[in-house]
């Protein structure tokens, strides 16, 4: 959520750069944006441009160039969508500004403060307050001191940028809210996003929580932003592809990301067993695991659990990173904590493994990107590998999710092999899914039902979280109501909603499951209910079948494949962005 990106250094159209960046930066989320430009004159006053809306054809041509400039992506919380509340927000004199991911949670009594020393603020943000406050701070010592002595005074979770006409220098500090600074020849950056940074370095220092850096076109500081002592960095260089990042041939980066997949599930079931055997023994000696995720991740929690069971004869406690913060007093030294995220900076997941920590748990992450916050503060890690993740839908990332999960419990049993059986056989069945007959057979089906108002998706077993996921996918992008449910769960309330041709999705996959599952899909036929088998085999109580070849306990796998592409075409349907859906961020930043 929101997205910072920062330049200092020889160029004079540095506001080109930051505009680039805040382009690349879109995914994660934003109702507003804005880019500012600090002018070679120290007696003029910072150069702004902000607007509501998405970037779309906009550009900063109107801006005057300059070496120093920074622009950011904003996801309103205090405040509404307006000109005036995005950011850069300036001081009384237009000499200093601010830009800001995060919450000041104590700002109020700051500002009332600020407010009776004669401040003048035009924005409803929490932000002003702190552009006000170092233009106090900074009548009575240097402009990166004022910074960090305010950055001190806040409460919350943040990450800022502030510059000043009097010093050519990106003053940035973190404490939660995710910073990276990119390191290059006579000019450095910083971005709330490594991914961002590509197009110019590969040499990066992620920020850690209460330190603080000043760029200037010759180098880098990087400070605690307690004590203000100085402290080395230790840089990394990113082997990322640029190349993953883009739409390349597709329509958008969601149908780019459906089609990765079985290429995706293939390199982790030949290059990931290893890892899962060297993880396995960790995942042995522990006392009590649990699997911890928010969102898509929650649902590859809870398929993790049925696949421990099944597969490895271990429990494991799959939880929600939002409520696992308030049921871990029963974490100890020996507990383990298998915590998952695409991004590696979902605030639920970071807050509650800090506290898990605290406990004395030893965290594994399975995370998709390198060098995020989950990945620093874990004991141990297992990468996706899915590559960059564009699309505020996870796909790849999920699919990959779970293909890992899968290898995991196979090793935990001394049968890895066993699970690279089975995602072969998924990718496998992915390509059956993405064929041309497939694809048309399920936009037919889509073409029929986009205009239902609900849908509803059952399963058992693993297909229960798949159900889950097909739900979310469908009402994230297409704005469809959809709604997962545990079969057996149907006589507890949820037949009470089924009316005559409300679509109902049936996952009956070639396990035990089959005939309690279709015994649900009968219980809503009977209701009137328009039954949507997604199925190994036909049956004569669908009224709409797409096939999904079997692929053992991998198939949760390709039915969910399904559910990406199904929810594809009903946005496509409903003339909506795929990519981009309303009031959802990519990265969760804040709790």
């Amino acid at each position: 959520m929101c997205g910072i990106f920062g330049y200092v250094g020889k160029r004079k159209d540095g506001q080109k750069i930051v505009f680039d960046g805040l382009k690349s930066l879109e995914y994660r989320g934003y109702d507003s944006w804005g880019v500012g430009v600090v002018p070679s004159d120290v007696s003029g006053r910072i150069a702004v441009k902000k607007r509501t809306g998405k970037i779309g054809n906009s550009n900063v041509d109107d801006l005057p160039g300059g070496s120093l400039s920074f622009g950011h992506t904003r996801w309103a919380t205090h405040g509404g969508v307006t000109q005036a509340n995005a950011h850069p927000h300036l001081d009384c004199s237009g000499k200093i500004a601010i830009i800001h991911n995060g919450i000041f949670e104590n700002y109020e009594e700051v500002k009332n403060k600020l407010l009776s020393g004669g401040h003048k603020f035009i924005s409803e943000t929490d932000t002003e307050t702190l552009t006000h406050l170092i233009e106090d701070n900074a009548k009575k010592a240097t402009f990166s001191e004022a910074v960090r002595a305010a950055f001190n005074k806040m409460d919350g979770l943040n990450a800022v940028i502030a510059v000043s006409t009097k010093e050519k220098s990106l003053v940035a500090a973190r404490n939660g809210s995710p910073l990276v600074i990119g390191f290059g020849k006579n000019e450095n950056f910083l971005a709330s996003d490594a991914a961002a940074l590509l197009p110019y370095t590969r040499n990066v220092y992620f920020l850690e929580d209460n330190e603080m850096a000043i760029l200037t076109p010759d180098g880098v500081n990087v400070l605690d932003v307690k004590s203000g002592k100085k402290i080395t960095p230790d840089i990394k260089k990113l082997d990322w592809k640029i190349e993953n990042g883009e739409k390349g041939k597709y329509e958008s980066y969601m149908l780019k990301e459906i089609f990765e997949q079985p290429q995706i599930i293939s390199d982790i079931a030949t290059s990931g067993a290893a890892q899962a055997e060297e993880i396995a023994e960790i995942v042995r000696k522990a006392r009590g695991t649990y699997l911890v995720g928010c969102g898509t991740a929650s649902y590859a929690c809870l398929a993790g659990s049925y696949l421990f069971s099944k597969l490895a004869k271990r429990h494991v406690n799959p939880a929600i990173g939002s409520e696992f913060g308030y049921s871990l007093d029963f974490l100890n030294k020996d507990s383990l904590v298998i915590a998952i995220s695409q991004s590696g900076e979902t605030m639920d997941i970071l807050e509650s493994v800090k506290k898990a920590k605290d406990r004395g748990a030893k965290i594994l992450s399975l995370v998709n990107v390198q060098g995020s916050s989950l990945y620093r503060l874990s004991d141990y890690k297992m990468m996706i590998g899915a590559g960059q993740e564009r699309a505020v839908a996870s796909t790849k990332a999920f699919t990959g999710m779970i293909g890992h999960l899968i290898l995991l419990a196979n090793s935990l049993n001394g049968g890895v092999r066993g699970g690279q059986k089975s995602l072969i056989a998924g990718a496998a069945s992915i390509n059956e899914v993405l064929s041309t007959k497939s694809l048309k057979n399920i936009d037919k089906l889509a073409s029929q039902i986009v205009n239902n108002k609900h849908i509803y998706v059952i399963g058992r077993g693993l297909s229960y979280p798949a159900s889950l996921e097909t739900a979310l996918k469908i009402k994230e992008i297409s704005y469809i109501h959809a709604e997962g449910l545990a079969a057996g769960e149907l006589k507890h309330g949820p037949l009470a909603l089924i009316e005559k041709g409300t679509p109902c999705i049936s996952f009956l996959p070639n396990d035990e499951t089959y005939g309690a599952n279709l015994a649900g899909a009968m219980e809503m036929k009977a209701r009137g209910g328009y039954i949507i088998g997604i199925s190994y085999k036909p049956h004569e109580i669908f009224d709409y079948y797409i096939n999904v070849p079997d692929a053992g306990e991998a198939s949760i796998i390709p039915e969910v494949v399904v559910a990406q592409v199904l929810a594809y075409y009903l946005t496509l349907k409903k003339g909506l962005d795929p990519d981009k859906p309303r009031n959802l961020a990519k990265s969760v930043t804040v709790k």
